[in-house]
């Protein structure tokens, strides 16, 4: 059997609805309007949960919608309306918002279960492409996510509408974001398994080098042995710690290559005549996040750990940092 082989005007067609689809959410813009502050008011005066609710394609995409709100600080998820019709209706309550999502408005599942909805005392907001469904017409707030076309050729797959609902539901979720001063330490504890989770919630104490695996030498020791010592902690630095192991400077890889570049007479010089004084530290409760921007900032890649009087109590370098990925 040959295998079929696209032609030219796939490409054409593909543009297409990618122009269908940006078109339907940027029509969306002018109708950001009184209605969606009623929505925002209704959630964030909410005591309970937000539901989202939908048949079908609306039904995928309530849920992304109610994943990308619990993630960004309004409690929500997704309840399948005819599931709702048989026992689900009991995780709804009178304390929570009800999104229902359906792009023509008159879903049969949707609506068998609104004088449910009514009697719990539920708000309901609906995302409809259909002012005068009946869906928004029950609505105490009807959001209009109406579409010229959908981008499918013959009209008919949900394309175009179902974008343009789920960056609806987007626009709603970052506008309670802000609405709720709901920062990204916020999205980290929620992402607690993800990269962002890992750099904002990670702490340098978590991934510093302690005790023998930091590298150390008083600031009588000769440039040999302070070298020996760099190769022995395989971080590119010794700290140069004095008297209750205040931290004096840093000897550094750098440091010593700038010193034979300057010919200087190694044998004669002691640690303190070529170390780097007053080094960049960084504190044991810190953000691994923020050891990160100094190292970029500073173009570092090793930084000491001291405690808010100066003493060492341990050092990082970057391997330590994408060892414990908080990169």
């Amino acid at each position: 059997m040959n295998p079929i082989q696209p032609s030219a005007k796939a490409l054409d067609l593909a543009r297409q609805v990618l122009r269908i689809e940006g078109d339907a959410v940027l029509a969306l813009i002018e109708r950001i309007d009184g209605s969606f502050l009623q929505a925002l008011s209704l959630i964030l005066n909410c005591h309970g949960r937000v539901i989202v609710s939908g048949i079908g394609k609306s039904g995928h995409i309530g849920r992304k919608i109610a994943s990308t709100l619990a993630s960004t600080g309004t409690p929500a998820y997704f309840v399948h309306p005819a599931e709702a019709s048989h026992g689900d209706l009991g995780m709804i309550t009178s304390d929570d918002v009800l999104i229902a999502l359906s792009n023509s408005g008159e879903s049969a599942e949707l609506l068998n279960i609104l004088p449910s909805i009514k009697r719990q005392g539920a708000k309901l907001i609906a995302m409809t492409g259909n002012a005068e469904s009946a869906l928004a017409r029950d609505a105490d707030v009807h959001l209009n996510a109406a579409v010229a076309q959908e981008a499918c050729p013959l009209n008919l797959a949900p394309t175009a509408s179902t974008t343009a609902v789920l960056a609806l539901g987007d626009a709603l979720a970052v506008a309670l974001l802000d609405a709720r001063g709901f920062g990204a330490e916020d999205f980290a504890r929620s992402h607690p398994g993800g990269a962002l989770g890992r750099q904002l919630l990670t702490r340098i104490r978590d991934v510093m080098r302690t005790g023998d695996a930091v590298p150390t030498v008083p600031p009588t020791a000769r440039v040999a042995e302070a070298t020996r010592e760099i190769s022995r902690g395989g971080i590119g630095m010794t700290v140069v710690i004095g008297y209750d192991r205040q931290i004096l400077g840093i000897f550094t890889d750098g440091d010593l290559r700038r010193a034979i570049v300057n010919n200087l007479d190694l044998q004669a010089l002691t640690v303190t005549d070529i170390m780097t004084r007053k080094p960049r530290l960084i504190g044991p409760e810190k953000l691994t996040a923020e050891a990160v921007e100094m190292m970029d900032k500073h173009r570092i890649n090793q930084i000491p750990v001291a405690d808010e009087n100066g003493r060492l109590i341990g050092a990082l370098n970057m391997h330590d940092l994408f060892q414990a990925r908080a990169l």
